[in-house]
């Protein structure tokens, strides 16, 4: 467990979403003091232990007194990306994660400097990367806006860059593929893998880079204790192909796997462009926050979906 030196406080966005639950209750275990910002009145004391404030980003309102007292800010607010990407959709994907941090900019700054917020750890997502079958990556990849995740992502980076003008520590978490209990990938798949049913995509050889939800969670808090600043691949040291992580998937449900990967014309057929978030490969490294000293609970595919699934 880690140890914290003085009884810190974090302000959280997206502290109902499936991460920020957790993050919370383990925050919480550890004697932290939350606050957490809503869109909804009805949430604002909703969660036990933590003080709820309201915000609006779409018509840029936020409750300063949220940032009382903050010493970090753990930034997870953004709209699923599992939602069918029509044009106005992805508008909304987009929007979700520059509009709120871009309130939590202009909120610090009508305090003009006081205020106690020394860092901020912001979700990113491996999608800034580009597709690869062969390669595996670290957070010195190049990376560009060549389609429409790795622009949502980099958009989004780049908008959090902004608190280094204020003196404020920066750490982007890049996070692969959450294994949850009630959410995420595994709520997905389980459905269709417990009836005989489930299947890889395109040539399942695509790079999978998963990550247990303990893992998220206790990386979050790692980097608050370290102070670590930077860009994190927020992912298990050992990433599978599709057809491993399927096969997985049915062993830990004690189903077999039968099916042949769907092709890759139908599945674009069927998701359009959200046929991405499937087809697409990342082998992405976490030699970096391993080199720092975090140690995962969960580094076999195997053994977290048992976890998850038991």
């Amino acid at each position: 467990m880690l140890i914290f030196e003085k009884k810190m406080k974090l302000l959280i966005t997206g502290a109902t979403g499936l991460v920020g639950i957790q993050l919370v209750k383990k925050a919480i275990s550890q004697g932290m003091m939350i606050h957490y910002l809503t869109t909804q009145a009805s949430k604002i004391q909703s969660i036990e232990g933590a003080k709820g404030f309201h915000w609006d980003p779409s018509r840029m309102i936020i409750d300063i007194d949220c940032f009382s007292g903050v010493d970090v800010i753990i930034h997870l607010a953004g709209a699923s990306i599992s939602k069918r990407w029509t044009n106005r959709y992805k508008k909304i994907i987009l929007s979700s994660r520059i509009d709120t941090t871009r309130l939590l900019i202009n909120g610090l700054n009508l305090l003009k400097g006081n205020h106690c917020v020394e860092q901020i750890v912001s979700a990113s997502a491996i999608g800034i990367y580009p597709s690869d079958f062969k390669n595996s990556v670290s957070e010195t990849f190049d990376v560009s806006k060549d389609s429409f995740m790795q622009n949502v992502v980099m958009n989004w980076e780049e908008e959090v860059d902004v608190f280094e003008t204020m003196n404020i520590k920066i750490t982007k978490l890049r996070i692969g593929l959450v294994l949850a209990r009630n959410g995420g990938v595994v709520a997905t798949l389980k459905i269709p893998t417990f009836f005989c049913l489930g299947a890889a995509f395109g040539s399942g050889n695509q790079g999978q880079s998963w990550i247990h939800m303990s893992d998220v969670v206790g990386i979050i808090l790692f980097c608050i204790k370290k102070q670590l600043i930077g860009n994190f691949n927020t992912v298990a040291p050992n990433p599978v192909s599709q057809s491993i992580f399927i096969s997985a998937l049915a062993k830990a449900l004690k189903r077999p796997h039968i099916f042949p990967p769907i092709p890759k014309y139908f599945t674009k057929m069927i998701l359009g462009d959200m046929s991405s978030l499937v087809l697409d490969s990342h082998w992405v490294s976490s030699k970096k926050i391993l080199g720092k000293g975090y140690k995962f609970q969960f580094d076999k595919i195997n053994n977290a979906l048992k976890e998850v699934l038991k």
